[in-house]
């Protein structure tokens, strides 16, 4: 789901003269110190919709009745645009006069898109310099970043525009969600910023090892709590368990912004194992290996393959696994680390902030 910045104007991307506090012309329009260069940092590297939100129409009283924009704003557009920096959306309240009105900051009125679409804004943030602006963030479920200002009530109140950037750029990658059918309640926690903690129970305790390698040696974090129908089998369990973590492992990467994207070759003892993965948006699965024996740690070793199957499906990635080797829990076992390893480089990001495909999108 979409993270949003919701970002006060005045205050926050220009500066308010002191004498009046009104940008109502041209000749006042200046921009916040380092608006430019961090927000621009923010809009390359992040994975932000950048919104804009106000409570002035710029000349400091409303333009009733023809609610155009100021040529200021016009300015600020341009200016902002050459640098990168494009907004999904701009609102400006067009009932400036009526100071309960349900458009006007902290009301929400104007923003019913965000608050019933399809928007993360559990981790998305209001940004602004007034305390409306942290209520704002209050009363649409966000955090909230107050600039050049101090209040109890902020998430963060940050000095500079440098601050809120390195900030937000630290802000680890998480996704969670539940899963509950006639056969399996499952819910999941991932961070893709982790340390390699973990917590799973699934009922099946070779899986519960096998998952534990996918933290440890892929560097997530990872929760996961599994009731299933284990007295039929063990294949709802997996197959369900797969399903959502591909699904939170494609929500938590979001827009593939300067990720590794690529694969990994492992050995242990008599087995070598290769997972090559590619989280470039369609599935597709490749398995080469043999078991010997039916079951591995009781679980039917057909459905290894069909646990990786079924991640690649609702991750939407390429995932072409081989492995050789004597001793089938050693195959299946390097199979796992490889796989995490392989997460671990497709998901670590560099400083470009780019998208790692010529097309220019994932």
């Amino acid at each position: 789901m979409k993270k949003v910045l919701f970002i006060d104007r005045d205050g926050t991307l220009i500066l308010e003269p002191e004498e009046d506090k009104q940008v109502d012309s041209l000749e006042k329009l200046e921009f916040y110190p380092g608006v430019f260069r961090w927000l621009s940092a923010i809009a390359d590297e992040l994975e932000y919709n950048l919104v804009m939100v106000s409570n002035q129409d710029g000349l400091g009283t409303p333009s009733f009745p023809e609610k155009t924009f100021w040529p200021a704003q016009n300015k600020l557009i341009k200016a902002l645009s050459n640098e990168g920096i494009a907004f999904a959306d701009i609102f400006i309240d067009p009932s400036l006069p009526e100071e309960n009105s349900p458009d006007r900051k902290p009301g929400t009125g104007m923003l019913g898109k965000y608050i019933y679409g399809q928007y993360n804004l559990s981790d998305s943030w209001v940004i602004g310099d007034r305390e409306t602006d942290v209520q704002l963030a209050e009363n649409l479920g966000c955090k909230s970043i107050l600039l050049a200002g101090k209040s109890d009530n902020a998430t963060l109140c940050a000095a500079s525009w440098e601050e809120i950037y390195l900030h937000l750029k630290k802000t680890p990658r998480k996704a969670s969600d539940s899963r509950k059918t006639s056969e399996t309640d499952i819910s999941i926690s991932l961070n893709l910023d982790g340390r390699g903690k973990s917590n799973i129970d699934t009922g099946i305790k070779f899986f519960d090892h096998m998952l534990n390698q996918v933290a440890k040696h892929g560097l997530v974090d990872l929760e996961i709590k599994v009731l299933g129908d284990l007295e039929v089998d063990e294949h709802h369990t997996i197959e369900d368990t797969a399903l959502l973590l591909g699904k939170l492992f494609r929500e938590a990467i979001g827009q593939k912004k300067g990720i590794g994207r690529y694969g990994f070759t492992l050995p242990m003892d008599d087995a070598l194992a290769s997972v090559a993965i590619d989280f470039g948006g369609r599935p597709w699965f490749i398995w080469d290996l043999e078991f010997s024996c039916e079951r591995i740690g009781k679980i039917p070793a057909e459905m290894f393959s069909h646990f990786f199957k079924s991640f690649s499906d609702t991750a939407k990635c390429n995932l072409n696994i081989s492995a050789t080797g004597e001793n089938d829990h050693h195959k299946i076992e390097s199979v796992f680390k490889a796989f995490a390893r392989s997460i671990k480089m497709a998901v670590n990001k560099d400083s470009s902030g780019t998208i790692p495909s010529t097309k220019g999108s994932l």
